[in-house]
């Protein structure tokens, strides 16, 4: 199989990406930041920082802390706002050639319908993601937590605008696949998997945790086996498409997701340390997908044999 001849191009729902690597929102900044280390066109999607309706100044110092095998933040969704985003950032994001997948998170159902009908029919949207399992704010993870809110809240913003929609869940649950079902029966086009597991870090010298928050969100190569196991029961209790996130470092990891379930990917954490890993990854994913005799992504895509 010729690597030239593989078609990189992925559906999610009634979203065409133009492949199957994206980045995760809160890891790549507003785009502007890596502009000078990464070809953005190259990228299928761009997943800015997570915006609220309004203004949030985030959690209390220190937000991070480097773990084994990973890292924990707990940021706490610090934005300028939805009005700064379209005032600000979007008009930059939109100019750039690639799908910009904005997402969202709400303290409440009504404030993600809102903020889902002020952005219905801005240009330079391709979709949405809700994020509904952020575990660093209160009431982050509610909506991710309950089958019956999660679909209350992916209906409602399916009925508020016409944009693709991404739920993002978390792994923080005793049956992922439970708040799966309802994310698709709300309409969702497909779901992000995983958000980060909680977790937290103290140094014992101090008797103290390192976190302001005490509590963060942990993410990197030590997730990923987590987040491995939940596409593969996701995909087999849902029709609609998974999008793979946690711990994706290589083309070697992108390819486990892909034969485990997921169409797609978002990179998060490796952005930190390995900026290019992006470019990387793209430059060598039509070599692995004609390794197994692929023409195309959707060919490989949930072909594990267990």
């Amino acid at each position: 199989m010729n690597p030239t001849s593989v078609h990189l191009d992925v559906q999610l729902g009634r979203l065409r990406l133009a492949n199957p690597i994206t980045v995760a929102s809160g890891t790549f900044g507003y785009a502007r930041e890596m502009a000078g280390l990464v070809d953005l066109s190259r990228l299928g999607g761009i997943l800015p920082k997570t915006i609220t309706q309004q203004p949030r100044l985030g959690n209390p110092p220190p937000r991070t802390v480097e773990t084994t095998g990973g890292m924990l933040n707990s940021i706490g969704l610090d934005n300028d706002g939805i009005e700064a985003f379209l005032e600000r950032q979007l008009p930059y994001l939109a100019s750039l050639e690639t799908a910009v997948i904005v997402s969202i998170a709400g303290k409440t159902a009504d404030e993600f319908l809102a903020m889902a009908g002020r952005l219905e029919g801005v240009a330079g949207i391709a979709a949405l993601e809700l994020n509904m399992s952020c575990p660093n704010v209160s009431g982050g993870v509610d909506f991710g937590t309950s089958a019956e809110l999660c679909e209350k809240v992916v209906s409602g913003v399916r009925k508020a605008c016409s944009f693709p929609i991404l739920a993002k869940l978390t792994p923080n649950v005793t049956d992922v696949t439970a708040i799966a079902r309802a994310a698709e029966a709300g309409g969702a086009d497909a779901l992000s998997l995983i958000n980060t597991c909680l977790g937290m870090a103290v140094n014992w010298r101090r008797r103290r945790p390192v976190l302001g928050n005490v509590l963060g969100g942990l993410s990197g190569p030590a997730i990923k086996p987590i987040a491995l196991r939940i596409v593969y029961q996701v995909a087999r209790a849902v029709k609609i498409p998974l999008v793979g996130v946690g711990g994706i470092a290589s083309v070697d990891d992108v390819m486990d997701f892909l034969v485990t379930g997921a169409t797609a990917v978002q990179i998060g954490t490796a952005n930190f340390y390995n900026p290019k890993v992006s470019m990387q990854i793209l430059d060598a994913l039509p070599t692995a997908l004609a390794e197994l005799g692929a023409n195309s992504v959707s060919e490989v895509v949930g072909t594990l044999q267990c």
